[in-house]
């Protein structure tokens, strides 16, 4: 069976489960769509690792793994999508140490997490793309390879899922703004970083 590359398109309120994101795999190369259905952590932790702007004081698990990883100098090669059962996605990831090659066996929404940080590719089998694959209302030419997923939504949907009204950042200063951001960070309070930050990006 053929390998399908895949990259992260986007990460949505699910829907259909209470409390539960969709993380939207697209096919590189292809027209095909990948939703799976992962907890509020993980989509937090996806997010973060992609969101440039947040930087958390202190690992959370998903950087933990990297930095004890890297410290005996182990490296997730790459994701693999490789079952589905009923609706579950099963993942391994291929890792390598001094040239000796391992395959561990991971949540999906683990492995991404950590494909994110190692930078690693990953992939999925045809027939798994043939069954639980989707097809795109948009063109190859308009599709948003270079930007793919809004990380900035994906904080701001699990900010909402935990507060249900937003503070108004218009009248601070940007200096005033950076500080409280810098701030949220230290404290670990994501939910509220995404607010200033959201208004920093609208400045």
């Amino acid at each position: 069976m053929s390998l399908k590359r895949l990259s992260i398109r986007g990460i949505s309120y699910s829907q259909t489960q209470n409390g539960a994101y969709a993380l939207v795999l697209k096919e590189v190369d292809g027209t095909r769509q990948l939703p799976i259905v992962i907890g509020a952590f993980e989509a937090q932790s996806i997010a973060i690792a992609l969101e440039k702007e947040l930087s958390p004081p202190r690992p959370l698990t998903h950087d933990l793994f990297k930095n004890f990883a890297e410290r005996y100098s182990i490296v997730v090669k790459q994701v693999i999508i490789h079952k589905l059962v009923d609706g579950v996605f099963y993942s391994s990831l291929i890792c390598e140490r001094d040239k000796i090659e391992e395959i561990i066996d991971a949540r999906t929404s683990d492995a991404i997490a950590l494909a994110v940080r190692f930078k690693a590719p990953v992939f999925t089998y045809e027939n798994i793309l043939d069954e639980a694959g989707i097809q795109q209302n948009i063109t190859p030419d308009k599709e948003l390879s270079q930007d793919p997923v809004d990380s900035d939504e994906v904080v701001e949907e699990l900010m909402s899922s935990t507060t249900d009204t937003k503070e108004d950042y218009s009248n601070y200063s940007l200096k005033e703004l950076n500080k409280m951001l810098g701030d949220a960070v230290s404290r670990e309070d994501y939910e509220l970083a995404a607010q200033i930050r959201d208004e920093i990006s609208k400045r």
